[in-house]
């Protein structure tokens, strides 16, 4: 099995800082789902700006990540479909069918709604569930499995993997996205957990500081936060605020070391045929890491 979250200098301090009650309570609302930030709010904010030029940034980015065979005809599963937008892309990029699959009701909601005005006629459905509930009995088995900065979120990322991985088809693809170890994951846990738990006072102190960091940052870089903040769709199509937004509340949280997700999926029969990593001191965040596998013994699509 692969590791936790490891107890960096940081983490350690913000864990030797919490009551032994406390810190056990928190894992156990974690595991228990009390303890959870509000995604599906955010992301049905989100899918109201969504627009032609998004739609196209995110099918780039796919498209980037997997090639047009992979989708041309595919079965594709999307875990934690948040507002449905890389569902879209999916069926926009050929995928003959789109299961899109989130257990906030919310997501649910704004993914049908992206899904009925942007793909209307074509073959998706929307469920909400929740991926430890999931079976391949219930949804079948898939030529592409994408959950892009999902599994992270879950309370129990390596065991969420698990669950991902069983959904792909022997000679299919699993698409993740997971947040990459830094020596500030600690920290940030702990601000995350904050986050939820201390509203209304937290997040509104959290956003007042964070921000703004953010735009000094790339004020000293030399560039121009307006242009940036303009320009963020580019990247996914997504949204400036809303992406800072979900990175603050993101909880739960774990992060995870490439080598260390690499090492847990190969070990379970599957192939890592590409990847994007970078390495990050964690200190503005941790970033995602992007992994393409493939599983072994390979046949038609599904």
């Amino acid at each position: 099995m692969g590791q936790r979250i490891g107890r960096e200098p940081i983490a350690a301090f913000f864990s030797a800082n919490l009551p032994v009650c406390h810190a056990q309570r928190w894992e156990r609302e974690v595991m228990l789902g009390s303890v959870r930030f509000a995604f599906g709010e955010n992301w049905r904010d989100y899918a109201v700006l969504l627009d032609v030029e998004r739609i196209e940034k995110a099918k780039e980015s796919l498209r980037a990540l997997l090639s047009a065979d992979l989708l041309d005809g595919c079965r594709f599963l999307d875990i934690g479909c948040g507002s449905g937008l890389f569902s879209l892309a999916a069926l926009n990029l050929g995928a003959r069918e789109v299961v899109s699959v989130d257990l906030d009701p919310n997501s649910v909601a704004a993914a049908e709604s992206v899904l009925r005005r942007f793909a209307p006629g074509k073959s998706w459905r929307c469920a909400q569930d929740d991926v430890f509930a999931m079976t391949p009995e219930k949804y079948g088995r898939f030529d592409v499995v994408y959950s892009w900065g999902v599994l992270h979120h879950t309370g129990d990322m390596f065991r969420a993997i698990e669950r991902a991985l069983s959904f792909v088809r022997p000679g299919g693809h699993l698409l993740i996205a997971l947040y990459g170890k830094t020596p500030f994951c600690g920290f940030w846990a702990w601000e995350k957990r904050s986050y939820v738990t201390h509203r209304p006072w937290f997040p509104v102190i959290a956003r007042s500081v964070y921000k703004p960091l953010i735009l000094l940052r790339l004020l000293l870089a030399g560039r121009n936060p307006i242009r940036y903040i303009e320009a963020y769709c580019t990247q996914r199509g997504m949204n400036w605020r809303h992406d800072a937004e979900d990175w603050l509340g993101g909880y739960p949280y774990e992060s995870v070391a490439p080598q260390v997700a690499v090492d847990f999926v190969e070990a379970r029969g599957f192939t890592c045929c590409a990847s994007k990593t970078e390495k990050r001191i964690g200190l503005f965040g941790s970033g995602c890491d992007e992994y393409l596998f493939r599983r072994h013994d390979g046949g038609e699509k599904a």
